[in-house]
């Protein structure tokens, strides 16, 4: 008997990340010391959720909000949200504009879902997260907007501009995954602009240009870095923006399950009724007590505080390590992070020797030797759309232990020196 399936299951690609994460494993297995950074998460041991939410999460449970939830989410969290937003990202969105879902993800699945139609052109950054696998998944057609170091690896309009004709969804992320960047006030106001003009373009009875804006990493600036979003720029872009949100990273609650879209209600009532089919719903539980967390101000505003110094304290010891290796003259790069828990760091060492007379040829060459020599694990960013001739990494400092960074640094610079 044929073992066929669909074509779309067919042909879908596999998480290069999973794969890298499956060598990993298989050292450790064996009894090999990993640093392993390569996972877009949190230690919870490092980064425990916020107690307040433990507390509600386990009184709920405790009340027995354990039946469905509204297809939307909960009234009272819809609100709260609503409040949320107001408070500290001056957004303002009623509680018929906000749909909460299991997660980011359902939300940005939902998304592609209500927009693309079969053949839409689909325009986004790389390396960003997932959005060829959305795309692929929707049956859009893929153009894919390879950004550049100089600019922080954030898309630029100049950039874009080209391709948004006739495009159906523009998929942006800031803070951005991979790579812990952020746009500038101007970079994203002179991509508001060409998406207005292009709508503006088109008129009133075309399927309009929308724009995906996934803001999960905007609780997580560092230092002076501001975020900016296109309603608070544009308003005029109101009607046609979808936010993409929720308490995964900012509160380090990635396994709580509690996300969620807000946008136009036209656009977000469809999104209801995809995800309504699908069954991808928070927890009611989970939901009852995010509400009551976030209508604990005083209790987000601690958090937000104590995590937003705790993974700045990893990023400043990060970036000061990969700073002294470069200025060793090891062939290392590293970009200033500026937020979420990422850091676009540089391993330019194809064409070196290894100690055994072994030349490294390409990236995948260069990932095993760090992880093989130092226990350096990190995510090379042809895992999110680059191009594989790419020296670029990133690494995630959610699983990180501030005490064990210098001896990080010794082993990298051991394995270093062996390169000639």
């Amino acid at each position: 008997m044929s073992n066929k399936v669909s074509e779309l299951a067919q042909n879908l690609i596999g998480s290069e990340i999973i794969k890298l994460a499956g060598e990993i494993n298989e050292k450790i297995k064996q009894g090999s010391s990993v640093y392993n950074f390569t996972i877009g998460d949190f230690n919870p041991a490092l980064f425990p959720i916020p107690q307040e939410l433990k507390d509600e999460i386990v009184k709920a449970y405790e009340a027995n909000e354990t039946n469905y939830p509204a297809a939307e989410g909960v009234m009272e969290l819809r609100e709260a949200v609503s409040t949320f937003l107001k408070r500290y990202g001056n957004l303002d969105y009623s509680k018929d504009e906000i749909l909460i879902a299991g997660g980011a993800r359902p939300v940005i699945y939902a998304i592609y879902q209500a927009i693309v139609d079969p053949g839409d052109k689909v325009i986004f950054p790389i390396p960003s997260w997932n959005n060829n696998h959305y795309t692929y998944l929707s049956r859009g057609q893929q153009v894919m907007i390879e950004t550049k170091p100089e600019n922080n690896f954030m898309p630029t309009a100049a950039e874009l501009a080209p391709h948004l004709k006739d495009a159906s969804l523009l998929a942006l992320c800031s803070p951005l995954n991979p790579t812990g960047t952020v746009f500038s006030k101007e970079q994203l106001e002179e991509i508001c602009d060409l998406v207005l003009a292009e709508n503006k373009r088109r008129g009133e009875n075309a399927k309009p240009l929308y724009l995906m804006y996934d803001q999960i990493y905007w609780l997580l600036t560092v230092g002076d870095t501001k975020h900016y979003d296109p309603i608070s720029l544009r308003p005029e872009l109101r009607p046609y923006t979808i936010f993409v949100d929720g308490i995964s990273k900012g509160f380090a609650a990635t396994g709580v399950r509690v996300g969620w879209a807000y946008g136009p209600a036209n656009v977000i009532n469809k999104m209801k009724s995809i995800l309504g089919h699908v069954g991808a719903w928070s927890p009611k539980a989970e939901q009852v007590a995010t509400t009551n967390f976030l209508n604990n101000h005083a209790a987000v505003d601690a958090y937000l505080k104590w995590i937003k110094e705790t993974v700045k304290k990893r990023f400043d010891a990060f970036y000061k390590g990969f700073t002294e290796l470069k200025n060793e003259g090891f062939d290392v790069d590293v970009i200033v992070p500026r937020a979420a828990i990422y850091m676009t760091i540089q391993f330019n060492l194809k064409g070196k020797k290894t100690a055994e007379g072994k030349t490294l040829e390409n990236t995948d060459d260069v990932t095993s030797y760090i992880l093989n020599e130092a226990g350096f694990a990190v995510v090379p960013f042809f895992a999110f759309g680059s191009s594989r001739e790419s020296a670029w990494y990133r690494l995630s400092v959610g699983t990180s232990k501030l005490e064990e960074i210098p001896a990080i640094f010794d082993k990298l610079r051991t394995a270093l020196k062996k390169l000639s």
